[in-house]
């Protein structure tokens, strides 16, 4: 398989396998007017199998999304065909609109326009927990 290499744009690298499409669904990169390719269990002497995401434009990308899908991942910058800068993702102590508060009577129901905030509860077992009424995001 060939696919070719970058000249501006973003690696995300060392996405556990099966995690890639979450985080292109999570971070709509379908909606970009540019080359993404999504690589999916490559080869990796660290993990044995991984995903990569490239994406062939430079953009802001929510590394709060990437961090709470996996923290393990890691976001590679790169300009004119070279490396500029690596970001090691990590769990974000507050995720905003990346998930939606199950609880029917969550205030976050009724109030549409008010944001849909978790906050980082328990790191260890990578729990969060809804903002207004505490439900666990499952």
């Amino acid at each position: 398989m060939n696919i070719d290499s970058i000249k501006n744009g973003i690696v995300i690298d060392h996405i556990e396998p099966k995690k890639g499409f979450k985080i292109y669904e999570a971070l709509h990169l379908e909606e970009l007017e540019c080359s993404v390719a999504i690589i999916t269990n490559a080869r990796s002497n660290k993990m044995k199998k991984k995903d990569i995401i490239k994406i062939d434009k430079d953009f802001e990308v929510n590394t709060d999304v990437i961090g709470f899908i996996d923290p393990k991942a890691t976001i590679n910058v790169v300009k004119d065909g070279k490396l500029v800068y690596k970001y090691h993702a990590k769990l974000p102590k507050q995720i905003v609109n990346i998930a939606k508060c199950k609880n029917p009577r969550c205030i976050t129901s009724t109030e549409q326009e008010l944001d849909q905030v978790f906050i980082l509860t328990d790191e260890k077992k990578k729990i969060y927990r809804c903002k207004y009424c505490e439900m666990r995001l499952d």
